[in-house]
């Protein structure tokens, strides 16, 4: 950090090897193996988990299956708050993808959203296996209240996050370019989030290689 304030660190470039790394792994065989609704029945302890989490209707479920390529993988609903539990989908025997409930629905109760919260925070704190969380935002709106309420709560955990923005077609480029700026710059003071903040398209396909890439990094190796 300068004088100036946090630096906004550009998407680093990624090499053939690695694109091709993070192709073959998400092109391997990926089902849906649990759901948890409580932090008493989450899956045993296994593989490198990386969890999805943003705001209702940010396109978590949509990306997830543009990364692996599926189109209903990971169920989609024009209904906000639809996914209300954890649900657990194993890519290749070698990482695990991690579907969270989405958050900041008003027409959600408020018993409701404090039962998500628990759950979701007894999941953060006590899941070794948790190596990134990827906290979506949408491109068009950047930064809400409720990202940041996550943001710092993510901080406390001491859990490792990186912000995905998704929707990233839609925008003019000069406004998703000062959008990425300002949510950068605003993740570089918080001391758990990576560095680099991703532009993603689900329906367009923008930053779906860099992003299975960087993922594919935290992946066990390839069995011999």
């Amino acid at each position: 950090m300068t004088a100036e304030g946090p630096s906004v660190q550009e998407a680093p470039e990624l090499d053939a090897e690695a694109i091709e790394a993070g192709r073959l792994l998400f092109a391997q065989e990926c089902g849906f193996f649990w759901a948890s609704t409580t932090a008493k029945d989450l899956p045993p302890i296994d593989l490198p988990e990386v969890a999805f989490l943003g705001r209702s209707n940010v396109g978590k479920s949509s990306l997830i299956n543009a990364l692996t390529g599926r189109n209903a993988l990971a169920r989609t609903s024009n209904t906000p708050g639809r996914t209300r539990q954890l649900n657990f989908f194993r890519l290749g025997d070698r990482l695990t993808l991690v579907d969270m409930p989405g958050y900041g629905y008003a027409k959600v109760s408020r018993s409701e959203t404090a039962a998500w919260v628990r759950m979701i925070d007894a999941y953060l704190r006590g899941r070794p296996t948790l190596q990134r969380l990827c906290l979506l935002v949408d491109a068009r709106h950047g930064l809400k209240d409720s990202d940041r309420g996550w943001m710092k709560m993510l901080d406390q955990a001491a859990v490792s996050y990186q912000v995905v923005l998704t929707k990233a077609d839609e925008p003019r480029r000069e406004e998703l370019a000062r959008t990425r700026a300002a949510v950068a710059k605003e993740a570089a003071t918080h001391v758990a989030a990576h560095p680099v903040v991703l532009e993603t398209s689900a329906r367009g396909g923008i930053g779906i290689p860099e992003l299975r890439a960087m993922l594919a990094r935290l992946a066990d190796p390839p069995a011999t």
